[in-house]
């Protein structure tokens, strides 16, 4: 690509279904900037058509033969320079979509969201943007049983130490499900140090956006007071 080319968007689809794959195709296909580079019918499919292609963004389906979508999740985020993944799901409170949150999934789309919005969702995505705002997870965890409580709440207590006070008062308000400007008004800080102060949270805990910054603070127990 030259300087004076745009910027396209690569994406792979990861779904059983070629029906499934098929309308996806046909969604992305419409929109000049995003560009299909591949398609896989389940996991194990997946990886080696990421390391052929590169893609910017896998749209992942959970439940598929052979290696699901949470396992291939967890393989591909915990690799260098790996790609964005959008989970799909036909259930908003499926605790699968919360592994996969955990494992480092940008966010998560119904199959039935409209196209303009899976578009705007692989756009955002793509800039790294979730696309699960921090409410939206809190809601989602709030309805979902969480197994291992108190080994969990030692591990991200432990985790959220190493934060310094500021930093620590900015996770909680992530998990809050507070905007940058929303965490500035409350805390008294410029939007851009906010902005700075959350780069330093995904930083020291090796966490890949604000979404996993949310899960942690509430596995540590930072908003039982507030429920």
């Amino acid at each position: 690509m030259t300087a004076s080319e745009p910027w396209t968007v690569g994406v792979l689809i990861v779904d059983d279904d070629p029906l499934v794959r098929a309308g996806l195709v046909m969604m992305l296909g419409g929109a000049p900037d995003i560009r299909v580079v591949a398609q896989a019918g389940d996991g194990a499919q997946a990886l080696p058509l990421v390391d052929r292609h590169a893609p910017d963004v896998v749209l992942m389906d959970i439940r598929m033969p052979v290696m699901d979508g949470l396992t291939a999740t967890e393989t591909l985020r915990a690799r260098p320079g790996a790609p964005e993944v959008i989970v799909l799901t036909t259930f908003d409170a499926d605790d699968h979509v919360l592994r996969a949150l955990r494992a480092g999934a940008a966010g998560f789309l119904l199959k039935d969201t409209p196209p303009d919005e899976i578009v705007t969702a692989v756009r955002q995505v793509a800039r790294g943007y979730p696309v699960l705002s921090p409410a939206v997870t809190r809601r989602l965890i709030a309805r979902v049983a969480d197994s291992g409580h108190d080994l969990r709440r030692t591990r991200a207590g432990d985790r959220l130490a190493l934060l310094n006070g500021r930093e620590r008062e900015v996770a909680v308000a992530l998990g809050q499900g507070r905007s940058n400007a929303e965490i500035g008004a409350v805390l008294h800080l410029s939007v851009p140090t906010v902005k700075t102060h959350v780069s330093g949270i995904l930083t020291k805990l090796d966490l890949n956006n604000r979404v996993q910054i949310a899960l942690l603070v509430h596995d540590a127990g930072l908003l039982d007071d507030q429920e």
